[in-house]
């Protein structure tokens, strides 16, 4: 018995590393494919830029860390729903028939969810920051000469956060599917939830109400889009399972 769980073991260790060598291989392709477009990139979005500043060093590595950081999170983008659908894979095997099903549904959207966030970063989050941030650099008279390496750092910052807010659905959605989550659990939590997402808000938007609210209302309507989709889920769930629960009933009294 011992040796047989042994072996069980082992043959998952090698199954998981195997799916790891493979989302490391996409990664490493999507790697050389993003170091080819990080120029074009770079040039794309110096070219929008909300503001037309000039982006400069401080220190001879900051070329090489933007180049090189562009590079990554172009690299990310084929990577993540891959390492999602290889991570499903290796789970499958100790879920049940529904839940598995539940589970690769849910890759595509998640990586929609990732890109609308993303979006929803750029274009109107951050222009938003960014512009708030110059006008007052501008009011108390400072000289605006942007490091490159601050201009992305202060891009990340707000872009990475959102686009992982964006996923809150998703997971949401999941969780329901399997039976941790239930719309009465998401109603008890609401308050909390509000108030966190509003200081989620405050930290990545300008320091001023109408940020605020540009913000915090798309956060807050992510967490109820969440819970009316649990509330679905769940209502479904009860409805095959009172189905099932009727038929097994029906089947019973036909056999008497």
């Amino acid at each position: 018995m011992e040796a047989k769980n042994t072996m069980t073991l082992l043959g998952h260790i090698a199954e998981l590393r195997k799916r790891l060598l493979r989302i490391a291989a996409v990664f490493i392709v999507s790697m050389a494919a993003g170091l080819f477009a990080a120029p074009h990139i770079l040039t794309l979005l110096r070219t929008h830029s909300p503001l037309h500043v000039a982006w400069n060093v401080f220190s001879p590595w900051d070329g090489l860390r933007i180049y090189m950081s562009i590079a990554v999170v172009l690299s990310l983008l084929p990577t993540i729903p891959f390492g999602m659908y290889q991570i499903w894979r290796f789970v499958s095997q100790g879920l049940k028939p529904g839940e598995q099903k539940a589970a690769v549904r849910y890759i595509p959207f998640a990586a929609s969810c990732f890109l609308v966030g993303v979006a929803f970063a750029y274009f109107v989050v951050f222009p938003m920051s960014l512009r708030f941030t110059a006008g007052i650099n501008r009011q108390i008279g400072l000289v605006e000469t942007y490091g490159v390496s601050q201009y992305f750092g202060f891009m990340f910052n707000i872009m990475i956060p959102l686009a992982i807010a964006f996923e809150l659905p998703v997971i949401v959605m999941f969780l329901a599917r399997i039976g941790i989550l239930n719309p009465s659990i998401l109603k008890g939590m609401r308050r909390y939830a509000y108030v966190v997402l509003v200081a989620v808000a405050a930290l990545i938007s300008p320091p001023d109400l109408v940020s605020h609210l540009m913000v915090a209302v798309p956060l807050i309507a992510l967490y109820e889009i969440s819970a009316w989709l649990t509330g679905w889920v769940h209502r479904k769930k009860q409805r095959a399972k009172e189905a099932l629960e009727h038929a097994v009933t029906d089947g019973s009294y036909s056999a008497t």
